[in-house]
């Protein structure tokens, strides 16, 4: 057990699903796994393990921002000897070409936060997924004719919607990176993945826009969501 998570070891899968949300947790918990059992409810960040396809899962909520990300999955690699954790969210786009309900994956993330420093002593700003992962959650998506996009992440300590200036924020990045969506918790999973050398995707839903400030409902995200959980879990049961 940690202070944040009272699962017994055994409780918890070699392979997580992480939404953000931990009412989504539940969710895809008794929609979508078979058995599913509650495994931690410290702080309401509720993880569930149970079976799909057979295969035995746990989803485990994250919460907000790169500080929660970093504490969840730093814990679940590190002491209950997680190996692949396929992060399930949601994004705004910066790319014009990017609508709304679009799936996309993750192929690199960039942050200006400190993160990295200040767990590790390092100045690390770009980290990037899980190759192998990746490969598999792209040839799921091919058998299911799913279009994903693959993008590169601005992983933001601040809800880009409350920007003071977004163009300041946008001007910090390298001229010649080209970021397509932003979101807030990237860099933690990935970054403490390549800490226990262990594995870590991101899928990504796009609810909002730059570019016109078009959002989706809830009702709406239900459905784009529904298609992605679809999409991690099937690829989860090809992990060896």
């Amino acid at each position: 057990m940690t202070p944040h998570n009272e699962a017994k070891k055994e409780d918890i899968a070699k392979i997580v699903l992480m939404p953000g949300d931990p009412l989504r947790a539940k969710y895809i918990a008794e929609n979508f796994l078979e058995n599913p059992r509650l495994v931690n409810s410290v702080r309401n960040m509720y993880g569930y393990t149970g079976t799909y396809k057979g295969k035995e899962i746990t989803v485990f909520a994250h919460g907000m921002g790169i500080p929660s990300m970093g504490i969840y999955s730093y814990e679940l690699f590190k002491f209950y000897d997680v190996e692949n954790v396929i992060r399930i969210g949601s994004c705004g786009a910066y790319d014009p070409d990017l609508k709304l309900l679009d799936t996309v994956l993750v192929r690199s993330s960039y942050t200006i936060s400190t993160y990295a420093k200040a767990l590790n002593n390092d100045d690390c700003k770009f980290v990037y997924p899980s190759e192998e992962l990746n490969n598999l959650l792209i040839k799921t998506a091919e058998e299911k004719n799913m279009p994903l996009p693959i993008v590169n992440c601005f992983c933001t300590d601040v809800f880009d919607k409350y920007v003071t200036n977004l163009d300041d924020l946008l001007a910090n990045p390298p001229r010649d990176l080209v970021l397509q969506v932003a979101e807030m918790e990237t860099f933690a999973l990935f970054y403490n993945a390549k800490l226990f050398n262990r594995k870590a995707s991101c899928l990504l839903s796009v609810v909002d826009t730059i570019h016109n400030g078009d959002s989706v409902s809830p009702e709406e995200r239900e459905t784009a969501l529904h298609d992605m959980i679809s999409l991690a879990l099937d690829t989860a049961i090809k992990i060896d």
